[in-house]
């Protein structure tokens, strides 16, 4: 009877498909999400195999075209996009900028090759990469001098807000393997301590922020009773964190930082443009060109590259259309997800991507994280990853 069992047990499990474009691209998909953290070219590069690959196994072997709920959302967003971007005022330029709307492909990617245990291996690899890359933050600013806010820790990415947000995400992961996770849960605990010293270094308040809001989300999620960790974690850091790096966090509470001021004028800023054209906006990458036409006497900085925050920045660049269908995309993404926590499915993967969607949208409010090509990449991995899982399962 038990070797029945057994043999039923194993039928049931999903067949590793061994066609070499199945294989190459998840070994692709896998690569990607490691890469993110050192490098966009090498990114960029793994996403267009993993994409040629979905691609060759939807014309060669006909398959369906398949993605989750939340990616039709997204795609009208695209849409309304690239309607914007006619109706900008310089509509070539805004059209050249809209070609970061090919990384939404991430989705249908992640949900045809993230299957059956490929999501918790992705995050072990995402973890792995970001425990080396968070060390190498740290050597920067402990031994290369990037201690100051004119010089941060980036890793070997070209900012340090994108470093920064990426280490945000992976916390969340680490923390939600941590609490939810039935393997690998002692290497998630090990890099949890490198990736919070590599965040705080890097002066970036938005990504504490959100960083701050997953590991609420995933205490709740778990059991309410571990808030009572976060004082003694917010006793450790100021008793240990340098002075420099103490007075950036409590400035986010200073109205009269130049910083503060100067978010307080974009807002300003943004309700101009979205009042000028609410339907459209000003149209993708016409914010900066525009600055100086809406900026106030409030304003800090003559210029800035964007506004600092996704709904405003959305809606000024994009229009009130393209806003609402991007918090058409959240909210479906955000019912997904806790339809398949609260149904006991992928609760790890799923804990992992509520969190990391609540951090994105926290730390949002202060800066145009969506708008960063590698955080957007890896924030739609793991929000497609419960998804997948689920599909392998239902096959």
């Amino acid at each position: 009877m038990s070797d029945v069992s057994d043999a039923l047990a194993l039928d049931a499990r999903p067949r590793v498909d061994s066609n070499p474009l199945e294989q190459a691209g998840t070994v692709a998909l896998l690569a990607l999400a490691g890469a993110l953290q050192f490098s966009i070219a090498v990114a960029q590069i793994l996403l267009t195999i993993a994409v040629l690959c979905w691609l060759g196994l939807v014309v060669i072997r006909r398959e369906r075209f398949e993605a989750p709920s939340f990616f039709w959302p997204l795609l009208a967003y695209a849409g309304m996009t690239l309607v914007s971007a006619l109706f900008s005022i310089d509509p070539r330029a805004s059209l050249i900028d809209s070609k970061q709307l090919v990384l939404f492909l991430v989705v249908p990617v992640a949900y045809r090759f993230a299957v059956g245990d490929r999501g918790g291996t992705l995050i072990t690899v995402v973890l792995s990469c970001a425990a080396a890359s968070a060390v190498f933050g740290i050597v920067q600013y402990g031994i290369l001098h990037y201690d100051q806010l004119g010089q941060r820790p980036q890793g070997t990415l070209g900012h340090y807000m994108t470093y920064s947000g990426l280490l945000m995400i992976v916390i969340a992961l680490a923390v939600a393997r941590v609490l939810f996770g039935r393997s690998d849960r002692t290497w998630a605990a090990l890099v949890v301590p490198a990736l919070a010293v590599a965040v705080a270094l890097t002066f970036s308040r938005n990504t504490a922020v959100g960083v701050c809001v997953a590991a609420a989300m995933l205490f709740t999620l778990k059991d309410f009773r571990l808030f009572a960790v976060l004082p003694i974690v917010a006793a450790v850091f100021i008793a240990v964190a340098p002075g420099q790096i103490a007075k950036r966090y409590a400035s986010m509470f200073n109205m009269n930082d130049p910083t503060v001021r100067d978010r307080v004028a974009m807002l300003h800023i943004g309700e101009r443009m979205v009042a000028a054209r609410p339907l459209t906006g000003v149209g993708p990458n016409m914010v900066q060109r525009q600055y100086a036409q809406y900026r106030g006497p409030d304003a800090v900085k003559a210029v800035n590259p964007h506004l600092h925050n996704n709904l405003l920045q959305i809606a000024a660049e994009r229009g009130l259309v393209a806003l609402a269908l991007w918090l058409w995309f959240i909210v479906a993404v955000v019912r997904d997800l806790w339809q398949r926590f609260s149904s006991g499915r992928q609760r790890e993967l799923a804990a992992a991507a509520l969190a990391t969607t609540g951090a994105l949208l926290a730390a949002g409010f202060f800066e145009y994280n969506f708008g960063d090509s590698e955080v957007l990449m890896l924030f739609l991995i793991i929000v497609t990853l419960p998804a997948s899982a689920d599909r392998s399962a239902a096959a």
